[in-house]
């Protein structure tokens, strides 16, 4: 079969497309034919080395995949050829033409989900509702600030936020990413590479602040977010794409709010329990049509550098996919 291969840590570029042994299952395992494979920032930053989760090379990218099962292993039950089916793979071996996965980690998909919609469901619907509902504590009516809101992460908070009742700020880089952000259901704009974000947050809710901080992107925003919220809200630490930030603590305790990391990957390890309530709940809501993931762009396989330094150049816009 084909795949991409990172055979040492470097840029996209340094990726190949080759042929490889076709995985075969083994016991409590199913082997998928590939459909659609999602494309995230941590698997940017894997190839890198820059990732906490370092994979030793070669190996193949990608965590998230959909597709039809072609074989199935001994001992399992519950799914057959043919199948429809989505899974995590532990952060590897997703870009390819056919990815092995433990049962444990696959789930039967609805005919009417698509499969490039489906694939990364937990990677961002999950870290948005493991985040906004267990860790946030969001309410209706309360407001809720999205940083990075244009990538998919972000994306789906929006969604989300709307879902839970939200009054849901978009804050992005952009007027393009703005108007993506506004299509999926954001009531409100901030452009913080034109605007003062911590001034603009506070004008939007009356100069009371904000109750629940979604930051996807960290650098100098998380400060200046982090001013713009409001008595007893709560900051929830996503992600870091514009770098680790340094905040000055003694804000959290003039405001009386919360600094909270939300680590889905932790999570899904420490509370198994939670992680299968959370996918039933949102495989659920997107069989019903209440999410909606919009796939923005597709790549092939031998696209698969472009599509990742895409990610690293922050040109992405929702959610994006490869589709061997």
């Amino acid at each position: 079969m084909r795949s991409v291969l990172c055979r040492k840590f470097g840029p996209p570029e340094t990726l190949e497309i080759v042929e490889v042994e076709d995985p075969k299952p083994g016991p409590g395992e199913i082997v998928i034919r590939v459909r659609a494979a999602a494309i995230t920032f941590p698997d940017a930053l894997m190839i890198e080395d820059k990732y906490q989760f370092k994979p030793r090379p070669p190996f193949i990218p990608g965590g998230d995949v959909a597709g039809e099962v072609e074989a199935v292993g001994e001992g399992v039950a519950g799914f057959a050829v043919g199948d429809r089916v989505t899974g995590a793979l532990g952060l590897i071996g997703a870009f390819a033409e056919r990815a092995k996965v433990p049962v444990e980690a696959a789930r039967r998909l609805e005919d009417s989900i698509g499969f490039a919609e489906s694939t990364g469901l937990l990677y961002a619907y999950g870290t948005g509702y493991y985040g906004l509902k267990h860790r946030g504590d969001l309410r209706p009516g309360e407001t809720l600030l999205i940083l990075g809101a244009s990538g998919g992460l972000g994306m789906a908070a929006i969604e989300l936020g709307k879902l839970f009742g939200a009054h849901v700020i978009a804050a992005a880089g952009s007027a393009e990413k703005l108007a993506a952000c506004k299509q999926r259901g954001a009531d409100e704009l901030i452009d913080y590479d034109k605007e003062d974000l911590k001034e603009r947050a506070k004008a939007l809710t009356d100069g009371r602040g904000v109750d629940v901080v979604y930051d996807c992107v960290g650098g100098d925003y998380a400060e200046a977010a982090l001013r713009a919220i409001s008595w007893k809200g709560r900051f929830l630490v996503i992600g870091f794409t514009a770098g680790i930030p340094k905040v000055p603590l003694n804000l959290a305790l003039l405001k009386g709010c919360q600094i909270v990391g939300v680590f889905l990957g932790a999570m899904t390890g420490k509370e198994p329990e939670l992680r299968e309530e959370i996918e039933r709940e949102l495989l659920a809501e997107l069989a019903a049509g209440r999410l909606k993931p919009q796939v923005t762009r597709r790549y092939s396989l031998e696209e698969a550098p472009r599509a990742l330094r895409d990610m690293l150049e922050r040109k992405v816009v929702g959610k994006i996919v490869i589709e061997p």
